[in-house]
């Protein structure tokens, strides 16, 4: 990404999180600009995202994972949490997650080996110690259970569930980044699980639905 690039994206992207409510520091926004960066250097050989523009990236990357940070924060409540980031790529959103919100350590898990070695490239290079990526695919993994889980744009809401449900804690739930409101996968779901809320999102600068569904499982 160029010096120019950066200059003209820094006003958009302090813009966009003013909208959503979230204070962010300028070492922060440095991070988040250099997190570009290093997906537009290597998805010239790792095709880590078929968006290739760079202002298209902040809105469509950036200002997208950082829409949940107001919903993680008010679950969060200031506890430090362990998250799981599934079918993460290139880590969206765990990487800005990571960024965003140091007491939260998170692990970005992908079936890919190169893009879990992207991911530890960029804790490596942005000092983000509460960090991690696994290469994994996620029903095989072995980890510490975890108290969130996340994923955006990786699989149907049952097969999100279904994979990663060995790696709740009591008490854990599920966040799922989706589009539109998922209706009929919603309706697919067992009925062991509780979908007990769908919460809206709206991306500064996306003209596109966007809502985020909590799940738990019942007890």
């Amino acid at each position: 990404m160029t010096t120019t690039d950066t200059a003209t994206m820094r006003p958009a992207l302090a813009a966009a999180a003013q909208q959503l409510g979230l204070q962010l520091s300028d070492t922060q926004f440095d991070q988040l600009l250099a997190y570009l960066g290093l997906i537009q250097k290597w998805n010239k050989v790792y095709n880590l995202t078929a968006v290739r523009d760079p202002q298209a990236m902040l809105t469509q990357h950036l200002v997208d994972s950082l829409s949940l940070l107001p919903a993680l924060r008010r679950h969060a409540a200031g506890r430090p949490l362990r998250l799981m980031d599934v079918g993460s790529g290139g880590g969206l959103p765990g990487v800005v997650v990571a960024i965003c919100e140091p007491g939260i350590d998170v692990t970005c898990v992908d079936a890919v080996a190169k893009k879990a070695s992207f991911i530890k490239q960029v804790a490596a290079e942005l000092g983000l110690k509460n960090l991690h990526g696994e290469h994994a695919r996620v029903e095989e993994l072995r980890a510490a259970p975890f108290d969130l889980i996340t994923s955006r744009a990786f699989a149907s809401l049952l097969d999100f569930t279904t994979l990663t449900r060995q790696h709740l804690k009591p008490d854990a739930i599920w966040l799922a980044m989706k589009g539109q409101h998922p209706a009929e996968e919603l309706a697919a779901l067992p009925a062991e699980l509780d979908v007990f809320h769908v919460e809206p999102l709206q991306v500064p600068g996306l003209d596109a639905q966007r809502c985020l569904v909590w799940i738990k499982p019942r007890t």
